[in-house]
């Protein structure tokens, strides 16, 4: 079974990626999704995260409030840091669980999609690393057009992470997404005929 990091920066395309790999077969295990997941109501998760951080961080419907979080961790990092100690091994145990289910299921393909894969340096931790790559300026208009967000705040987002050259050194393969969705899906038939040679 062959262990693949999926990866790109913010508006590449990565999750277009993900989904056109799905489609063909290949199991998907989505890091942004499962950490979602983890701290849905009810959730052990969840209440770690409020005990930690009080009762100011739900909505008052009791789910997450995200945005608020964020305001809260991304001005310190200490705090950022408690928060990750409660979530990343919950994803950690998780992503395993779906591990252990592709490897019964006999998949061949397993897509680990890992937005900070470069930034963290996980390379070693896959057979290949694949990066979905875009220019910087296709990618804010990207965002700011599906997202709605601020084309300055887009590009803060970018300076945040890693730099264009950087993640294409740690890729194994490149897909290029500067082009149209049907340009893109071209593309990753071609990638999924090499992975499943390289399976």
């Amino acid at each position: 079974m062959l262990k693949v990091g999926l990866t790109g920066g913010i508006g590449s395309g990565k999750s277009a990626v993900s989904a056109e790999l799905a489609a063909y077969g290949a199991v998907v295990i989505d890091a942004d999704a499962i950490a979602r997941e983890v701290v849905e109501p009810g959730t052990p998760g969840l209440a770690a995260v409020v005990a930690e951080f009080g009762e100011e961080v739900l909505t008052p419907e009791g789910r997450l409030d995200r945005p608020g979080l964020g305001e809260i961790v991304f001005a310190d990092e200490e705090r950022l840091a408690r928060l990750n100690a409660i979530v990343h091994p919950l994803v950690g145990e998780r992503s395993a669980r779906l591990m252990e289910e592709a490897v019964a299921s006999g998949t061949r393909v397993v897509v680990y999609d890992v937005p900070l894969l470069v930034e963290n340096d996980l390379g070693p931790l896959y057979d290949v690393v694949v990066v979905v790559d875009a220019p910087d300026e296709v990618r804010v208009e990207r965002v700011a057009v599906n997202r709605d967000m601020p084309r300055e705040q887009v590009r803060a987002r970018i300076r945040a992470q890693a730099d264009r050259e950087t993640r294409l050194a740690a890729a194994d393969l490149v897909v290029d997404n500067s082009g149209t969705r049907e340009e893109l899906r071209e593309r990753v038939a071609e990638l999924w005929r090499e992975l499943l040679e390289r399976a």
